[in-house]
């Protein structure tokens, strides 16, 4: 008697070997790869709101000063910054850090593909720094571009700080009256300085 279709498939089934998975594929270079990083790195940065300088590490202070002339109340990560007036090591509750106007921090790196900036807390007693000040400024150095997401996520060690965070322009909505809305639950504007 001859054998059905459905029965012929699930001999062959059986038959064969199992528990061995078919070879995964090389993700190594998966994904795009730019010709010139930085430049498509601030072309993200300005579809999603932000603003990019490049400047020597020398300068990085005036540029800031120029960019933010009317800034008040400055707090700062970067190592004896003149700017800063706001003492880190002084605020004990983040709530006292709610009239920030500016921030400044470093990046780890920046991601070409999307124009997002991976920052981590590992000098900071106070996340909300990030999130809470009117206007923030990422230093970043140009030779900390990668390429894609996938890339960055390879980079990604959580081990030292314990916090972790990709940073991609300024705060903003459209959920609103369908009216994008700049600043509504963070801060107003980003800069990203890249030295």
């Amino acid at each position: 008697m001859p054998k059905s279709s459905k029965e012929t498939i699930l001999k062959n089934i059986r038959t064969k070997k199992r528990g061995i998975p078919p070879p995964l594929p090389d993700t190594s270079r998966f994904g795009t790869v730019y010709d010139d990083k930085t430049a498509v790195f601030q072309s993200r940065l300005s579809d999603v709101g932000a603003v990019f300088v490049e400047c020597d590490q020398t300068d990085i202070t005036d540029v800031i000063r120029e960019k933010y002339p009317n800034a008040k109340k400055i707090a700062s990560l970067m190592k004896s910054d003149p700017l800063a007036n706001i003492d880190l090591d002084a605020v004990h509750n983040p709530h006292e850090l709610k009239d920030l106007d500016l921030a400044v921090f470093e990046g780890v790196f920046g991601v070409a593909e999307n124009g997002a900036i991976w920052i981590e807390n590992d000098q900071n007693k106070h996340r909300a720094l990030y999130f809470i000040a009117r206007h923030i400024v990422i230093v970043l150095p140009k030779a900390e571009i990668v390429d894609t997401m996938h890339q960055a996520y390879e980079r990604i060690d959580l081990s030292h700080s314990g916090f972790g965070t990709f940073i991609s322009g300024p705060s903003k909505t459209a959920d609103i009256e369908q009216a994008l809305v700049i600043g509504a639950h963070g801060p107003e504007s980003l800069c990203v300085v890249l030295v």
